[in-house]
C-alpha cells in the first residue's frame, strides 16, 4: 500500500529498509526520500503516529521495540546530509511532514510501502531511529530486559527530583515572593512558569533535537523528556489552582485560566520548536561553511557499550543516594520546626514513584480502545495519568481542608508537589502540537476539551462540592 508517491524525480533521495526481529519478510517496509509534494499518511496510521507524539513508555525499550513494536529504522545521519530533521519518536512521521512542508525548496515526500495490517504489530517507534545497516551492531548493544528497566527507571528518578526541584524554584523565583508575577489567587497561577519552560524545552529536546539526544544515548531521551520536563510541568497543579477559584466563586477566571494556560503552553512549544530549527539551521551553516560537514564528534560521547551503561548507572545511583540522603536530612529538620520547606523534600520522595507510573501507562498511548483500536488519536495513557492526577490532588485539598493543622498541611502539600511528577503538561501539549499540525486539527481541541472537562469536573465532585457542603474555611 503506497501512502504517499513523488510525481516528479527526485534531486536527492535516500531508501532505507526497515526490518523487524521476528517475522522481518512479512513486516518489511521501506522509505524514500524525495523533493517532491507533501506527505500523505493513512488515517489510521497518522492516528496512531499522533497518539504517540509525546510517549510510548516503556515500548520504547531496546528489548521490545526490536520485536514487539516493528520499529521503524532509518538513517538520521543519511536524513541530515540530504537538510532533513529526523526527529524520534511516534511525531517522528508527522513533524517531518510539517517541517519539509514549511520550507517550499527541500520539500519532501515519504513514501512508506507496508504490509496487510495485521502483518503490522506497531507501524511507528517512538524511540531513537537507527540505521538498517547497523543492525548486529545494534543487537549486540541491547541489553537484558531486567537491566533495560533498571536504567531506564533510574534516569527517570533522578531527573524527575530534578524536574520537581525546577519546578519548585520557578514557583518561588516568579511567585509573590520575588517577581510576584503569580500567585494563588488569580489565573496566572503558581506553575504557569514552568508549564510554560517546559512546553518550550519540549521542541528543543522532545521534538527537534530528541534524535541527537537518543544518538548519545536513549535513556538519556527518556530521562531528558519523560522525567525532567514531565516532572517540571503539572497538569494536576494547574487543574487545583483552577477548583481553587470556583471554590472561591471566581468560575469565569477559572475558565480564562485553562484558556489562557492552554494559549501560553501551546505557543511555548511552538516557540520552541522554530527557535530550536532555527539554531540547527546555524549549526548546518557553520558545518557548511567549515568544510566539516555533519559533526561527527558526538560518537564519543555515545554510551554504546555495557561498560559505559554501567559507568552512567553507578553515577545515576550515586546522584540519586545523594539527592535522597540530603532532602532526608533536610526533611527531618525542617518538618520538626514546621518549616515550609519540608514540603519540597517530601516531594523529591514522592516524585519518582509518579514518574514511573507515568512512564509505564505511556505505553496505552496509540492503541486505542478494545480490540479495534477504536480511537486510536487519543493518548489514553496521558489522559489517564492526567485525570488520576488531578483526583488525588483534590483529594489532598479536601482533606487539607477538613483537618486543618499544620502537619497535615505540611504533608499534604509535600505530596501534591511530588504528585505533579504523575501528571504532566509537556507531554500533553506536545500531543496537543501534534494533533494541530496533523490533517485533523480539531482532535487537538477536542483532546484538550475531554482532558480539561473530565479532570475538572471530578475535581468539583471531590473537592469543591464537600466544601460548599461542609462549609470549610
Amino acid at each position: 500500500m503506497d501512502i504517499g508517491t513523488a510525481d516528479s524525480e527526485p534531486r536527492r533521495s535516500g531508501s532505507f529498509s526497515c526490518t523487524s526481529s521476528a517475522n522481518s519478510s512479512l513486516r518489511r517496509r521501506s522509505i524514500s526520500l524525495s523533493a517532491a509534494a507533501p506527505v500523505h499518511i493513512d488515517d489510521d496510521i497518522e492516528s496512531e503516529i499522533v497518539s504517540e507524539a509525546g510517549d510510548i513508555g516503556d515500548r520504547a525499550l531496546h528489548s521490545n521495540r526490536h520485536g514487539e513494536s516493528s520499529s521503524l529504522r532509518f538513517s538520521v545521519d543519511h536524513a541530515l546530509e540530504n537538510e532533513v530533521s529526523a526527529p524520534t519518536s511516534g511525531d517522528t512521521l508527522l513533524y517531518l511532514n510539517n517541517y519539509w512542508s514549511r520550507d517550499p525548496p527541500t520539500m519532501t515526500t515519504i513514501s512508506v510501502v507496508t504490509p496487510l495490517p495485521e502483518e503490522i504489530i506497531s507501524p511507528l517507534s517512538t524511540d531513537a531511529i537507527v540505521c538498517s545497516k547497523d543492525k548486529k551492531q545494534d543487537a549486540k548493544e541491547r541489553l537484558p530486559k531486567l537491566l533495560d528497566y533498571a536504567f531506564c527507571l533510574i534516569h527517570l528518578a533522578v531527573f524527575g527530583i530534578l524536574g520537581v526541584l525546577t519546578r519548585y524554584v520557578l514557583q518561588k523565583l516568579f511567585g509573590p515572593g520575588v517577581a510576584g508575577l503569580t500567585n494563588d489567587e488569580n489565573i496566572l497561577y503558581l506553575d504557569l512558569p514552568s508549564n510554560m519552560v517546559g512546553s518550550f524545552l519540549m521542541g528543543w529536546c522532545g521534538i527537534v533535537f530528541k534524535a541527537d539526544i537518543s544518538s548519545v544515548s536513549d535513556y538519556l531521551a527518556i530521562g531528558l523528556t519523560t522525567g525532567y520536563l514531565g516532572s517540571l510541568t503539572t497538569f494536576s497543579g494547574w487543574n487545583q489552582k483552577m477548583l481553587d477559584l470556583i471554590v472561591d466563586g471566581h468560575w469565569v477566571l477559572a475558565v480564562l485560566g485553562f484558556l489562557i494556560g492552554l494559549f501560553l503552553a501551546a505557543y511555548s512549544i511552538i516557540f520552541g520548536v522554530e527557535t530550536a530549527k532555527g539554531f540547527r539551521w546555524l549549526l548546518r551553516r557553520r558545518n557548511a561553511s567549515t568544510g566539516s560537514g555533519t559533526p561527527s564528534s558526538s560518537s564519543n560521547w555515545r554510551v554504546d557499550s555495557f561498560k559505559r551503561h554501567l559507568a552512567v548507572m553507578v553515577v545515576l545511583i550515586l546522584m540519586l543516594g545523594l539527592l535522597w540522603g540530603v532532602c532526608g536530612a533536610l526533611l527531618r529538620e525542617d518538618f520538626s520546626s514546621s518549616s515550609s520547606g519540608a514540603q519540597l523534600w517530601l516531594a523529591c520522595f514522592v516524585g519518582p514513584p509518579g514518574v514511573w507510573i507515568r512512564w509505564f501507562l505511556a505505553r496505552l498511548n496509540g492503541h486505542g480502545l478494545g480490540r479495534a483500536g477504536l480511537f486510536k488519536w487519543v493518548p489514553f495513557g496521558t489522559l489517564a495519568v492526567n485525570v488520576s492526577a488531578a483526583c488525588i490532588m483534590a483529594a489532598l485539598s479536601t482533606v487539607k481542608k477538613a483537618v486543618n493543622s499544620q502537619t497535615c498541611d505540611t504533608m499534604a502539600s509535600g505530596i501534591q508537589i511530588g504528585l505533579g511528577c504523575l501528571s504532566t503538561v509537556s507531554t500533553f501539549i506536545a500531543e496537543f502540537y501534534a494533533m494541530r499540525e496533523s490533517e485533523h486539527p480539531w482532535r487537538a481541541y477536542a483532546y484538550a476539551l475531554i482532558t480539561v472537562c473530565i479532570s475538572f469536573g471530578l475535581g468539583i465532585l471531590i473537592y469543591s462540592v464537600p466544601v460548599w457542603t461542609k462549609g470549610y474555611g
